[in-house]
């Protein structure tokens, strides 16, 4: 997007022959679930767009279905935009047009160029034909305009069954675009909607209420993917026919894929309403509320949109091309403390017993704004059980094993002894001596050591809970429901600690020391704080074969 791009070009041409005076865009979720990474291409690009060249950008809910739409997905959809950083403009509602998208479809109906119909949902499929055969004309097609003023009035009056009738464009049953053969475009549903109450028993489809309420609201640039491009016509019909003064123009732009992820509103739901995730902003979704938990920052996400530009065409992309830029905006930003999270101790023999030291450390080098704390030290300390093996398996183990001598990040060289089992015959203790010359920074290179792992100091450290997240699909395969081909250890749950001393902000982010970046979860408590992983410290991408 920082380069041109074809929508660009369109709204320069457009501005330079005076056809606006600025661009207005929008983005017009239905409020029917949570957004996912998919629709940041839509949300960054109608904010820059319209922010680029002085325009506005309006926030509009679709909400013309009630009975899938809910006030919290409304209040979900709020909350990711804003943070986003997509400030909105205006803020808008479909529901506010009712009464001018009725006032529209009664037009058409009184120019002849709308009809009420008494099939069934099932017989409209049926006349509509297909790709292959022309539709069949609807017998109430030739309804005249004087009885089809009466019966949308007693539509809208409540006096029919949901179902009963529908009111429908009358086109051409014969086009070779099935979206203009005589196209449903209001339908009875005696359901309470959240912003109109029960004011309204008939409720208009998206394909006429769309364009519509572009018109109504002076959108100048309609953008959207590549899916609606059969639906322009249509688009450009109801905006033609109903004769409003404002004639947007709607534009295809590719929808933004992301290989082996779960997109899609209705797969998601199918995840939530299972209990297979946890809600819709399980850090294993890329739902934006998903990502936020998982503590992507909203900046990277708009690097990434941006590297991906605006194309034509549809084309997957990998999840690992986002978390590069996860990883260039956190290795500056983020405080780099220890975390140890699946702990074994370490108790070191000839260090004083009951002494105790304290040990500066920075917490990020590449950015000495965010300061330093101080670690402790004392004779009972936590290392990571991947850290310890008891004999050293080859030349290439740069750890703790028995007999070998290691540096403590930040501390003391110490070697391991001994070591006590548990009942289970795993490690439980290892017994191990240190140096006091070692001390780091004191310059003593009398010999190395057999590589550096971090700790914590056993009698200080605080207990958390760390989540690690893996792909949440096993495969593709379509053929297949979504909610069997889920990988059960997508979500692991550790209980380690972390060094003392750390005030944990909400939601803050952090580098532990060669785990990987990681995000406070909002179920942290005052005294045991919980972590989910946001991204490793490298990229674990595979290419397929």
């Amino acid at each position: 997007m920082e380069d041109k791009n074809f929508i660009r070009r369109i709204i320069e041409e457009d501005l330079k022959n005076n056809k606006h005076e600025r661009p207005i865009t929008r983005f017009p979720p239905e409020p029917n679930g949570l957004l996912h990474l998919g629709h940041a291409r839509a949300i960054i690009m109608n904010y820059v767009l319209a922010k680029d060249y002085g325009g506005k950008f309006y926030l509009r809910f679709d909400d013309t279905n009630p009975i899938t739409e809910d006030t919290l997905f409304i209040e979900g959809i709020k909350r990711d935009v804003a943070w986003l950083g997509c400030e909105w403009d205006e803020l808008r509602y479909a529901s506010n047009y009712f009464e001018r998208m009725y006032e529209l479809a009664m037009h058409l109906v009184r120019q002849g160029k709308a009809y009420v119909d008494d099939l069934s949902a099932e017989q409209i499929r049926e006349y509509r034909g297909d790709l292959k055969t022309p539709g069949k004309e609807s017998p109430y097609r030739e309804r005249s305009i004087e009885e089809n003023i009466d019966l949308f009035r007693r539509m809208r009056a409540g006096e029919f069954a949901d179902g009963e009738k529908v009111l429908r464009a009358k086109i051409d049953m014969a086009s070779p675009n099935m979206n203009l053969r005589d196209p449903v475009i209001y339908r009875i549903q005696h359901t309470p909607h959240h912003n109109t109450g029960e004011a309204w028993c008939i409720y208009p489809m998206y394909d006429f209420a769309h364009p519509l309420e572009d018109a109504i609201e002076g959108i100048t640039h309609s953008l959207c993917s590549l899916e609606f491009e059969n639906h322009r016509p249509i688009y450009n019909w109801f905006v033609e026919h109903t004769e409003v003064e404002n004639q947007p123009r709607q534009i295809e732009f590719g929808k933004l894929k992301i290989a082996d992820q779960v997109i899609g509103k209705r797969n998601i739901r199918k995840l939530v309403e299972a209990g297979i995730v946890d809600g819709w902003d399980d850090p294993r979704l890329i739902t934006l509320s998903g990502l936020r938990r998982r503590g992507v920052p909203p900046a990277a996400i708009h690097d990434f949109i941006r590297a991906l530009g605006l194309p034509k065409s549809e084309g997957e992309t990998e999840l690992s091309m986002l978390d590069e830029y996860i990883r260039d905006h956190l290795k500056t930003s983020a405080r780099r403390i220890h975390a140890v999270l699946d702990p074994i101790k370490v108790v070191i023999t000839n260090y004083p017993e009951g002494q105790s030291e304290t040990l500066s450390a920075a917490y990020n080098r590449e950015n000495e704004a965010l300061g330093s704390r101080e670690l402790t030290f004392s004779d009972t300390l936590y290392i990571e059980r991947e850290d310890f093996l008891e004999e050293k398996p080859n030349k290439k183990w740069k750890r703790l094993s028995l007999g070998l001598e290691v540096r403590l990040m930040h501390a003391y060289f110490i070697k391991a002894e001994r070591v006590e089992y548990d009942d289970e015959g795993r490690v439980e203790t290892i017994y191990a001596t240190y140096d006091p010359r070692t001390k780091s920074g004191s310059g003593f290179k009398e010999r190395k050591p057999n590589g550096t792992i971090h700790y914590v100091d056993a009698r200080t450290a605080r207990p958390a809970e760390f989540r690690l997240y893996q792909d949440l699909m096993l495969d593709t395969d379509e053929q297949r429901p979504i909610t069997e081909r889920v990988d059960a250890d997508s979500k692991q749950v550790r209980h380690g600690f972390i060094e003392s001393g750390v005030d944990i902000q909400e939601r803050e982010r952090f580098q532990f020391v060669r785990h990987g970046y990681f995000v406070a979860d909002d179920d942290s408590e005052k005294n045991r704080p919980v972590f989910n992983r946001t991204v490793a410290l490298k990229s674990s991408f595979k290419p397929k074969k």
